[in-house]
Order: structure tokens, then sequence, then C-alpha cells
């Protein structure tokens, strides 16, 4: 039944679950930033750009379906977004054979991100004392795979909802 569901998605239903599926990931990543207080690594930081970038393609994709725009339009927008999102899972690959030690990360791979300091006198020393976390050791994992390897599954899903609006030919 889900699968027949997918198999007949419009490019229009495509657009809709892509904008919102992007949208929902990279919020989530910023609720688990600010909300849990796990700060990012710069690898982290790095995989949510496909997102940032994708999701003013997909809305663009989905304005342009909902309003009859040229179909060829609408299916290359949804062809970018498709491709961001790739682009998205082989950084989350590498991220993710980063922390299992697959192969070496990036020598520079510290972020800027600070944790909230309770004490406003203590601002500047925390500024010196407080550095992001390695790339190589992940932060979280949940059913063995860290925000990396989460970040795979869901960019190929998206991926996939993308591709599927441009093969479909329903508008």
């Amino acid at each position: 039944m889900l699968m027949t569901a997918f198999l007949d998605l419009s490019r229009k239903t495509s657009a809709g679950l892509l904008s919102l599926g992007m949208a929902a990931t990279v919020g989530g990543a910023l609720a688990f930033e600010h909300v849990g207080g796990y700060i990012p690594c710069a690898l982290c930081l790095l995989q949510r750009d496909p997102y940032y970038y994708g999701i003013p393609v997909a809305v663009a994709a989905l304005v342009s379906a909902l309003f009859s725009g040229p179909a060829w339009l609408t299916r290359l927008l949804l062809a970018i977004a498709g491709v961001m999102m790739l682009v998205g899972a082989g950084m989350g690959v590498y991220h993710a054979g980063v922390e299992w030690g697959f192969w070496e990360g990036p020598a520079t791979c510290a972020t800027s991100a600070q944790g909230v300091t309770q004490n406003a006198g203590d601002l500047l020393s925390d500024l010196n004392s407080k550095h992001g976390p390695s790339c190589t050791e992940a932060s979280f994992r949940f059913l063995g795979l860290s925000f990396a390897g989460w970040n795979v599954i869901a960019s190929l899903i998206l991926a996939a909802i993308a591709f599927k609006g441009v093969r479909s030919a329903k508008a």
C-alpha cells in the first residue's frame, strides 16, 4: 500500500513532501543543537548546506507545480534538489566513515560553535577554553547510527522523492 502510494506521487506531492522533509530534517538538526545541546562539528555543519540551498529550490518546485508552471521547470527544480540531496548523502557517508575510522578526516575538523555560558563574567574565558567537538567522534548514536548516518538515510529518501517527482507523469 505504501509502495503503491509512493509510485503514484505527483510532482506537486513530491515537491511538497520534499520541501517539508528537508525543512524537518535540518530543523531537527537545529533542535538537537539549540535545544538538546549537541554542539556540531565542522563536518556536521557542512552537511546542512545541501538543505539550506535545497529548501528554496524545492519550494520553487512546489510553487511551479501549484501554479501550473511549465512541467520542464518543475522537473528541473526537483532534479536539482534531488542532486543536492545526493551530495548531502555523500557528505554523510564521508563523515560517518571518519567517525568509524574508515578513513582520515580533515586535519582542521573543529568548529567555533560554543556552548552556552551560564555566567556573563566568564564569557571571555569561555571563548578561549571551549572548543568544538572533533569530527572523529559521534556525539550521539541511535540504533547504531550517528547523526551523519541518519543524514545519509534522510538524504537518500528525500532524493528518491525528488527523482520520483521528476519522473512523474502527473502534474
